[in-house]
């Protein structure tokens, strides 16, 4: 008889109703390393991917150069900023909120922010509806 070795349970039901289901794990560090081979960020560019698109959610990958700006950008959805690696600068008004590595920004719905990059970093964006 084999012995199961491993065993993937869905994640349990969200408040939402949304029915149970089964995410694969990503390997971010692997994923980041994918994204800086890019022709966009051999370019000089930014280089981003799209991990999750739902009807309510999008989850991005980004991978910015050190110095690169992105500026005023507002979304209708709320959106959190995790850095992964580096240090971003996120500007909302005339207020400027660093995040390191690790570190988790929350924006609600409708701010006019824009950002950029201390250093070389790569984080996530979330927006959600």
């Amino acid at each position: 008889m084999e012995k199961e070795m491993f065993k993937i349970e869905p994640f349990p039901q969200y408040q939402s109703g949304l029915p149970n289901a089964l995410f694969p794990a990503l390997d971010i560090p692997t994923m980041i390393e994918n994204l800086k081979h890019e022709r966009t960020w051999e370019k000089g560019e930014l280089s981003s991917i799209i991990l999750l698109k739902s009807p309510g959610m999008k989850i991005m990958l980004t991978v910015l150069h050190e110095g690169t700006e992105v500026m005023s950008f507002q979304a209708n959805d709320s959106a959190t900023f995790q850095v992964i690696e580096g240090k971003l600068m996120v500007h909302i008004k005339k207020e400027s909120f660093p995040l390191n590595k690790g570190e988790l920004l929350t924006l609600d719905e409708k701010i006019k922010y824009s950002f950029d990059s201390v250093e070389e970093t790569a984080f996530l964006l979330t927006l959600v509806s």
